[in-house]
């Protein structure tokens, strides 16, 4: 039923309270969203469970050598998924990839850049099935700069899409083609990396 969606909200929920009480732990924040977004069934592997807590996992594994990868964190994953879909009639082996937290994803890269062993980072290991020469298209419902940074991680070049100015009033899909979030922007991006 509907439950199986949310293990991996349950798994964060678990990880935070340990995280919290640890003695080298701290705040978590979680962004939450009232938009009703339908919920993967699927049950969670130990490595699963892992990788949603590390920052983030394929929902759509990239065949090996993809030449390009959608990369959304957020609400807008309805939309991503919909481009996505859209995106792999044209190239069959793009991936989807879920940031769930783009700060543990970010830390975790930094402290092994630091030590020398940036192979070992969760997000080159995510990263690692795509092309030296492929294209990332990152989307939030937040500033583009958000998940830019990835394109540092293996080269990559990226396609930042966000929100840049606040304000406006609207439904959400007039505020994502507004904003430029929507799966026809998404698609847009794509098309710009796949020329370039």
């Amino acid at each position: 039923g509907r439950g199986r969606g949310r293990r991996g909200l349950a798994e964060v929920l678990r990880w935070s309270f340990e995280h919290i009480q640890a003695d080298q732990g701290g705040a978590v924040y979680l962004r939450l969203s009232t938009r009703p977004l339908d919920q993967p069934q699927r049950k969670l592997s130990p490595e699963l469970r892992t990788q949603v807590v590390d920052g983030g996992y394929w929902l759509r594994p990239p065949a090996r050598g993809a030449e390009l990868a959608v990369v959304v964190s957020g609400p807008v994953i309805a939309e991503a998924v919909d481009a996505h879909s859209q995106i792999t009639e044209d190239l069959p082996g793009a991936g989807l990839l879920v940031v769930t937290s783009a700060d543990r994803l970010q830390q975790d890269w930094m402290s092994a850049v630091k030590a020398g062993q940036s192979g070992r980072s969760h997000v080159v290991q995510l990263l690692e099935p795509l092309a030296p020469t492929a294209g990332l298209v990152t989307v939030l419902d937040g500033h583009p700069a958000t998940l830019s940074w990835l394109g540092s991680v293996c080269q990559h070049r990226v396609q930042p899409l966000g929100v840049e100015g606040f304000g406006q009033s609207g439904d959400i899909p007039d505020l994502y083609c507004a904003y430029g979030l929507d799966a026809n922007a998404i698609l847009d991006a794509a098309a710009r990396l796949c020329v370039a």
